[in-house]
């Protein structure tokens, strides 16, 4: 059960990120033609008046000047829909960033407090959603606070009864993740449109598409290793056993049309239709068992990235596309799906005799990191580009080649925690 509130004094805003203020960190964004165009404006009730004193914020000087003070401690790191920029939570607040070319949009260190866990943009516009995080959080670990950097401060918040996961937002839509449920609201008056029950989901795995058509929903099952695809448009819900042991990470094409998932045991990823749940493809990330941090599809379905504590990127070419080969049909398949073989191996010839390794498909090209750092990956913008972000705050730029593959070469590198003077 959650509880919604918003600020009296404020009416919601429109998340639409061609309309922003002049005076908007964040810069016009003329690539998005789907923006929705509906949002009301609207005030919701609440019991008391929200405390401001909690919602100040220091703007962080860029100047040469500024004196020297500890690099704060990084406590999140996600890209925003389009991968064009990357948000970061740390323990004093949180700060946005542009991946090409890298530099920092703007940073909000609050002046008490200022731990945040999760910081969800939505594309380039001016809202954002916030929890809070840390050993100081500045919001409590089970609300969803609703920031508008217009004004510099919460409009709204959505409360639980339990920590927030994870939070997920489309234009339409505001999904909140927590440990066993899952909530959708409508964005436009944060009605709630549906709950989800899952297994234990301690990482708030959740996945949406984000093209102009209906939506699509992928998140843990009720079983070990089951995945669970909601068609919203259709109103049909898929399961499909992706892997034996516990599900590590997915991820979702723009449109919504293909899955990629990994497990526990993080060898194999896996590559579903979302429609019937048929398994389109398998490849290998290696032999020992490894803890998988990201996936991501190139914004074509043509390539496959994963990131792994083993500290090594790898990127797949993939044989499915995206788009109009997946028609959303009302195809009836088994929800539990096998492997086909689809070797690359010489040795493929002898796959009905030699163990199931030697058929295997591997990375086309590979990017070596720290081992044990936390990585997460995405594709950029400039064609055969991977953006890399770590924990550490590193960021890397890097690109492969995609005829010969091999070792990809490092085209930029960066630490995202460093003071705004260094930008």
């Amino acid at each position: 059960m959650a509880t919604v509130s918003s600020s009296p004094s404020s009416s919601w805003p429109n998340p639409n990120p061609d309309s922003t203020s002049s005076d908007s960190p964040f810069p016009p964004h003329h690539n998005e033609t789907d923006s929705l165009d509906s949002f009301s404006s609207m005030t919701l009730n609440t019991d008391e008046e929200p405390n401001r004193n909690s919602n100040q914020i220091i703007q962080t000087p860029i100047s040469p000047s500024s004196p020297v003070i500890p690099l704060p401690c990084l406590l999140h790191l996600s890209f925003n829909q389009d991968q064009a920029c990357f948000a970061v939570g740390t323990d004093r607040g949180f700060r946005i960033l542009n991946c090409d070319p890298f530099r920092e949009i703007f940073r909000r260190d609050f002046d008490r407090g200022g731990g945040v866990s999760v910081v969800e943009m939505l594309f380039r516009c001016n809202i954002l959603a916030l929890v809070g995080g840390g050993p100081d959080p500045q919001y409590p670990p089970n609300k969803v606070m609703i920031w508008d950097d217009h004004q510099s401060r919460c409009i709204g918040e959505l409360s639980f009864r339990s920590d927030v996961r994870s939070v997920r937002l489309r234009r339409d839509r505001i999904i909140v993740v927590l440990e066993q449920k899952i909530f959708v609201y409508n964005f436009s008056d944060l009605k709630l449109m549906h709950q989800i029950e899952t297994i234990a989901n301690p990482k708030g795995l959740c996945a949406v598409s984000q093209g102009s058509g209906s939506m699509v929903l992928v998140c843990p099952g009720l079983q070990k290793g089951q995945v669970r695809i909601e068609h919203y448009a259709s109103k049909r819900t898929k399961f499909v056993m992706a892997h034996d042991s516990r599900i590590a990470c997915f991820a979702l094409t723009q449109d919504g049309h293909l899955l990629a998932t990994a497990s526990s045991k993080g060898t194999l990823v896996r590559v579903f239709n979302t429609v019937d749940g048929t398994l389109r493809q398998e490849v290998r990330r290696g032999a020992d068992r490894a803890e998988i941090y990201s996936l991501a599809f190139s914004s074509n379905a043509q390539w496959l990235a994963v990131s792994s504590d083993k500290g090594t990127v790898h990127v797949f070419g993939l044989k499915v596309n995206s788009g109009s080969q997946v028609k959303d049909t009302p195809r009836i398949a088994s929800d539990t799906t096998r492997a086909p073989s689809s070797p690359s191996s010489s040795l493929s010839l002898f796959k009905g005799v030699l163990p199931k390794y030697f058929s295997s498909e591997w990375s086309v090209a590979q990017f070596r990191l720290i081992e044990g750092t936390q990585y997460i990956v995405a594709f950029g913008h400039e064609k055969n580009t991977v953006v890399i972000l770590g924990m550490d705050g590193s960021f890397y730029r890097c690109q492969f080649d995609p005829v010969n593959g091999g070792e990809m070469s490092q085209l930029e590198y960066h630490n995202c925690l460093k003071p705004p003077s260094v930008f």
